[in-house]
């Protein structure tokens, strides 16, 4: 099943408020809204697929947890980017002093972009898609992003003003210096 993509403008043209309230009364789908407005409704993954976010998010979070400086969060939680985009990514980490100094309300969506994020592709997922978000995500203010595509073996890094880097079949990935000392093992992610 592929995205379900909405363009309900300019007919109807949702506060931020009236989209958060949609994605609260449909909480079993996945839904994000595009800088111009569209919502796109993303069906559940497979059981491959889900395992593999599970691994992603639980690494990131058990590096978070022992380095202390931010927060991880799931592919359930919302961020409002700068462009007036809703995104979720599948894996994200925000540094503790950001969230500290926008003191933002711990039930709504974030209003930031993260400072890192990880996308996993799943099988119906569309490559050219995932890698507009991912340079979305670079624009808005991403320090560190990586697309993680098990069909292709391959993962490719986002930074600010530099060429995406392409890594065949790597074992893993380097925090950098968005996440000093995390290095996430690929076993059971893009194998």
């Amino acid at each position: 099943m592929n995205d379900l993509i909405l363009d309900l403008r300019p007919t109807i043209e949702l506060t931020d408020e009236q989209f958060f309230q949609i994605c609260q009364n449909n909480r079993d789908l996945r839904i994000e809204r595009t800088a111009e407005g569209e919502l796109i409704i993303m069906p559940p993954t497979g059981w491959e697929s889900g395992n593999r976010n599970s691994r992603l998010t639980q690494r990131l979070g058990n590096w978070a947890d022992a380095d202390g400086t931010g927060l991880t969060f799931d592919s359930s939680t919302g961020f409002k980017l700068p462009n007036g985009a809703n995104r979720s990514p599948d894996a994200s980490w925000v540094s503790r002093e950001r969230l500290t100094a926008l003191n933002p309300d711990p039930a709504k969506f974030l209003p930031m972009a993260p400072d890192f994020v990880a996308e996993l592709r799943s099988a119906t997922d569309s490559l050219e898609t995932l890698r507009r978000k991912m340079q979305e995500y670079i624009d808005n203010g991403v320090r560190l992003g990586w697309l993680i595509d098990p069909q292709n073996q391959q993962v490719e890094i986002y930074r600010p003003e530099q060429e995406v880097e392409i890594l065949k079949s790597p074992n893993s990935l380097s925090g950098e210096d968005v996440l000093p000392g995390f290095v996430l093992n690929l076993a059971q992610i893009l194998t």
